[in-house]
């Protein structure tokens, strides 16, 4: 285990690694001139090249990458380009909004699609089966600003149980104004929802005609007792995969729902970064949402081999 944990770690410091040099020769071809942009459309040419000089743009791409990322491993983020402040301190509040989302739908969708998903597959071709079958399908077919504009229109402009848009004041936690994550929240777990839910449907169905459940009924286990110790341990491991999976469409989705509910978080900082040709602040967001990925793979191949004994990791 400890060998495979070094070997892993090594090659996420290595992916990333090459996904930072993607990331840093994608920005540095973006088009637009940010200093042409920070100083706007009125500014002289030798405006615009003193402040390119000024932000070091007119260095080599190979001495601006080496900076920036030696940068990264002493803790220096640098600062944006546009807003001419501390990225760390940019990424602080941002951050910490985009996680609270993140975790209340990961929380919502994930254990609730596992809950249905061991109903509809113990109670296979059941009307309940067949109505949430059909849901799912519904919300892994519906893009996150769809569902999102639905929820606005129907919960908000319709019903007026909840404000249309999550925005908060600088400084302020999400948390004092619980409702304005209701609905980013919903937007989230519609997709996860339907792909974690029909996965673990499926498991179930397999699990049940496997011999040693077969042969736990006719032994005449209650069914329930077959369920919750045959079934659903053994239907819940090849789950885990499509979960770390889910952190990913979790972090794009994001962008989306930060944007449509006005929601300041991770996703519309990096938005604006893009806006504005912020290479600095683009990078860091990039690599931040990036890392996240690789290492929630790492922690499902760590819990995959801590709930199933048969998995050697060497």
């Amino acid at each position: 285990m400890t060998r495979f944990f070094i070997r892993r770690l090594i090659l996420i410091v290595l992916t990333l690694l090459v996904v930072s040099i993607a990331i840093f020769a994608v920005t540095t071809i973006l088009p637009g001139d940010v200093a042409q942009i920070i100083l706007g459309k009125g500014a002289t040419p030798q405006d615009v090249e003193t402040l390119r000089n000024e932000l070091g743009l007119n260095r080599p791409a190979y001495y601006q990458y080496m900076d920036w990322i030696g940068g990264i491993v002493q803790g220096d983020l640098g600062d944006s380009l546009y807003l001419r402040r501390p990225i760390a301190e940019l990424l602080q509040s941002r951050l910490t909004n985009s996680l609270v989302l993140a975790v209340f739908a990961f929380f919502v969708a994930i254990p609730s699609a596992m809950l249905v998903g061991i109903w509809a597959g113990t109670h296979r071709d059941s009307k309940t089966d067949r109505v949430m079958s059909t849901m799912s399908m519904v919300a892994i077919s519906l893009p996150e600003f769809v569902t999102g504009m639905l929820l606005i229109v129907i919960l908000s402009s319709t019903l007026h149980l909840l404000p249309s848009s999550s925005m908060m004041l600088p400084g302020s936690s999400p948390l004092t104004r619980p409702q304005i994550l209701i609905m980013p929240t919903l937007t989230l777990t519609g997709v996860i929802f339907g792909y974690v839910m029909r996965m673990t449907r499926a498991n179930v169905i397999e699990v049940l005609q496997c011999n040693y459940v077969r042969t736990a009924i006719l032994k005449g286990l209650p069914m329930q007792r077959v369920i919750l110790h045959h079934v659903v341990p053994n239907a819940i491991l090849p789950t885990i995969t499509i979960v770390a999976a889910s952190i990913g469409w979790l972090l794009g989705g994001l962008i989306v729902v930060e944007v449509v509910f006005a929601y300041p978080g991770l996703g519309r900082l990096l938005l604006g970064a893009v806006e504005t040709r912020d290479v600095p602040l683009l990078q860091i967001t990039t690599l931040i949402i990036a890392a996240t990925f690789t290492f929630s793979n790492l922690a499902a191949d760590l819990l995959y081999a801590a709930l199933d004994r048969r998995v050697r990791l060497s």
